[in-house]
């Protein structure tokens, strides 16, 4: 079977996944959870094989501690769908209603996207993660995990197709691309497939928004930043410094770069690199920073390098905007945070750094779909289009107007029978 047949089959697949109620996703996404329970010793198998054959292709450290999935992995995927059972429909939602003239009432509704087409790291919980948020949403998926991980994400991708065969849930709506030719066959297939997430590197990100006509949604680099202003509590400011970079260092949420007000630093660095040490952490600073600590100096590259590592990059610089102006530069629109007691600073920082997640006073680490409530994320947006920041249930939503009349016509409009009022009416869709 060719990609454009399966693109076909998922297409089918969208248009009858749309209309399904809510019980019966929530029913086929309970099933899901009881299947990846009753086949875990499958899986791990599945994963361990995975993990022998990167290990033997000298897959970095921070790779192999994604690609892992064991007992532990399966239970935190089964706890995400719990939640996202839990989670409101977000299809169907009445975004506003317009009353055009007297009987004439315009909707706008939510709807899913359709086919979407994600390409992703050596996570296996994504597949289930993304999977499933598509399956809450109405739409169907076509899926393309890092190589390292096929084994695993094949036993995956069957178990979730079986267990919703069980159910109402039309079949083909999930897909699984096992090369990198299927993936450049999927990028010509615009007929078919109406979104394209990828989640990796700004250089593959634009790889695949230069070769395709089909809408991109990009997550490129996580070049995230903490900025500790010189009003900082210094106590605080090492506690976020070191958990958005020590917590979890293989995810795109964790910090790799921290900008310090001159002010401060010779009071702060001195403590954060007690606290890193106990990590191991690498530090890299500017100039004016190893003259405060023995680190190794950073040079431009590290300004814009993602770690996922224990290794991060130290900058001085001599006041807020410096830092604004840093991280607008070097960033990559991802998260960003500023540790202060200065509410000004604080507003300033929020309204002028362009990032997705913009924080005061916590880690960065809290740029993530599950902690947002957003019953988990397909992916980290990175552009300005119609969802930024954490992709959850309502990042795969789009809307259609509908409209409800009683024989109107344009006529009756021009003849000057019927009046446009344009009045906001506080009222869902419903026949």
């Amino acid at each position: 079977m060719t990609i454009a047949d399966i693109a076909s089959q998922a297409k089918s697949a969208s248009i009858l996944l749309a209309a399904v109620k809510t019980d019966v996703k929530n029913n086929a996404l309970a099933e899901i959870a009881k299947a990846l329970k009753a086949n875990s010793e499958e899986i791990i198998k599945a994963n361990l094989s995975d993990l022998e054959e990167a290990e033997k292709n000298n897959l970095a450290a921070p790779l192999l501690k994604r690609l892992k999935f064991d007992q532990a992995k399966i239970n935190d995927v089964c706890q995400g769908i719990q939640s996202l059972i839990k989670l409101d429909d977000p299809v169907g939602k009445t975004i506003k209603a317009t009353e055009l003239t007297n009987g004439l009432e315009l909707y706008k509704v939510s709807c899913p996207i359709g086919v979407i087409g994600v390409i992703f790291e050596s996570r296996p919980d994504a597949l289930v993660q993304i999977s499933t948020l598509c399956l809450k949403s109405g739409n169907a998926a076509m899926l393309k995990g890092g190589s390292e991980a096929e084994k695993t994400n094949s036993i995956l991708a069957k178990i979730i197709a079986r267990a919703t065969e069980k159910t109402a849930i039309p079949s083909g709506w999930i897909q699984l691309m096992h090369t990198r030719q299927d993936v450049s066959a999927m990028l010509k297939l615009d007929s078919s497939i109406d979104l394209i997430i990828p989640r990796g590197s700004n250089e593959f990100v634009k790889y695949i928004m230069d070769n395709t006509n089909i809408a991109v949604l990009g997550h490129a680099d996580g070049i995230c930043h903490v900025y500790i202003d010189d009003s900082a509590d210094i106590n605080m400011a090492v506690n976020i410094a070191t958990d958005s970079k020590c917590q979890y260092v293989a995810v795109c949420n964790a910090a790799e770069t921290l900008l310090v007000h001159k002010d401060i630093a010779q009071a702060f660095l001195p403590r954060l690199k007690d606290s890193l040490d106990k990590f191991n952490v690498e530090l890299l600073g500017c100039e004016k920073t190893t003259k405060i600590i023995d680190i190794k100096p950073a040079d431009d590259n590290d300004w814009k390098t993602e770690y996922l590592d224990y290794k991060l990059s130290i900058k001085i610089v001599d006041n807020i905007d410096e830092a604004i102006e840093h991280i607008n530069t070097f960033g990559s629109g991802h998260t960003d945070t500023i540790v202060t007691s200065s509410t000004k600073n604080g507003e300033k920082f929020m309204n002028l750094v362009d990032a997705g997640d913009v924080f005061l006073n916590c880690s960065t680490r809290f740029s993530d779909g599950f902690r947002y409530g957003l019953g988990a994320e397909v992916g980290i947006s990175t552009n300005k289009i119609h969802a930024r920041g954490p992709v959850g249930l309502e990042g795969l939503l789009i809307y259609k107007y509908k409209l409800i009349g009683k024989g109107h016509t344009v006529t009756d409009f021009s003849n000057g029978k019927y009046k446009y009022t344009h009045k906001n009416i506080e009222k869902d869709f419903n026949l």
